[in-house]
């Protein structure tokens, strides 16, 4: 079992960074591919980056990439979304989820374990 706890949300302007975090328990974090989702108000939740449990391969979907960036470190248990040039649409609450091994996972099906979300709001 898998425990996820993010932070690191807030509110910024646009054209702002932030970084949030995701922090897990449980064995095996090592083993374990990580994604980043977020669900604006009224909408449903979309993937926005993962990162195999190697750490060798990131993928990013189009509305955040060349802007976001995903990171983990394993010895801290830890995956990161460095967030640059914040947009208003960028406002949502973001989720860390993961999956064991998986080597590209971008649907929220995908996913076994998730965490309780970080609200980033951005502000024009």
């Amino acid at each position: 079992q898998v425990q996820l706890v993010e932070s690191g949300g807030g509110l910024v302007q646009a054209g702002a960074s932030l970084r949030l975090s995701c922090a897990a328990s449980g064995p095996s974090f090592g083993s374990y591919s990580m994604g980043w989702f977020r669900q604006a108000p009224g909408k449903e939740r979309v993937f926005v980056s993962f990162i195999r449990w190697t750490g060798d391969y990131t993928y990013y979907s189009d509305s955040v990439k060349g802007r976001f960036t995903m990171s983990r470190d394993n010895a801290k248990n830890t995956v990161y979304l460095q967030m640059n040039s914040l947009k208003p649409e960028d406002t949502a609450v973001y989720y860390c989820a993961a999956q064991f091994r998986s080597w590209h996972a971008v649907e929220k099906s995908d996913y076994d374990y998730w965490g309780q979300g970080t609200q980033v709001t951005v502000s024009s």
